[in-house]
């Protein structure tokens, strides 16, 4: 099993601890005996996280999770304080994550390789920024759609809530047919920015879910989670990043 690394080892003052999690390694545990995760190999070193109430019952301290084939940082509270005032700065849009990620470059619409996304947005340049509500969609809801108030009201009765995430994309590099990109998002829902650079026509290299070229499908995902800013306490600024592995 893959185990995950200490970026920032917890202190009296700041009793968070920021990990950085290996691909293919799951977040968090299915069950209360599930330990093939990053979650309860942190709670081995750091037990006290079991003293926090979370979102569910199993994950204790966590604050945000990661796709299991995505890499990089997440941020998990040794105590409850903590937990609730980082919870608020990610509801008040001030828990800030940053993603790298190498794409494809694609010449069409999504919408000609995949059922389910509206009309792709409209960008030409090195920086823009993408906006939707999301929908839950194909067998076992293992996707997501951009659901935009355009969309037809089939799409709008599935959003769950009228909520708008936003995708900041930045073009670090370019070639023909690849792209290096960072994303910058304030708040997530499930697959946003893997979902909303293929809505772009930027798939991401290796996305098994969300890239129609089979070939580059059979790839490692190019996708890490390398950058993560907070304040804690308010006023202190805080920030993490790594350097992706992929080339």
């Amino acid at each position: 099993m893959d185990k995950i690394r200490i970026i920032y080892e917890p202190t009296d003052l700041k009793p968070f601890l920021v990990i950085y999690k290996p691909k293919n390694l799951p977040t968090a545990p299915l069950s209360e005996d599930d330990k093939n995760n990053a979650l309860s190999q942190a709670i081995e070193l750091y037990p006290q996280i079991k003293q926090v109430t979370g979102k569910k019952d199993i994950e204790y301290g966590l604050l945000h999770r990661l796709d299991t084939p995505t890499d990089g940082l997440i941020v998990i509270a040794l105590n409850q304080e903590t937990y609730d005032f980082l919870q608020n700065e990610q509801k008040e849009g001030r828990f800030i994550k940053y993603y790298t990620a190498k794409c494809s470059k694609l010449n069409e619409d999504i919408s000609n390789f995949f059922h389910g996304f509206p009309k792709a947005p409209l960008n030409d340049s090195s920086h823009f920024c993408l906006n939707s509500m999301f929908r839950a969609y194909g067998p076992g809801n293992k996707e997501v759609r951009p659901v935009t108030k355009d969309s037809g009201k089939k799409a709008l009765s599935k959003i769950g809530k009228e909520k708008n995430y936003t995708t900041e994309v930045n073009i670090l590099s370019n070639s023909e047919n690849e792209c290096l990109v960072c994303c910058k998002i304030k708040e997530g829902f499930r697959h946003q920015v893997r979902c909303h650079l293929a809505w772009a026509g930027l798939p991401i290299i290796g996305d098994k879910l969300y890239n129609p070229d089979k070939k580059n499908a059979e790839e490692p995902l190019r996708f890490s989670a390398t950058k993560i800013e907070f304040e804690y306490p308010k006023g202190d600024l805080n920030s993490y990043e790594i350097t992706f592995t992929w080339t």
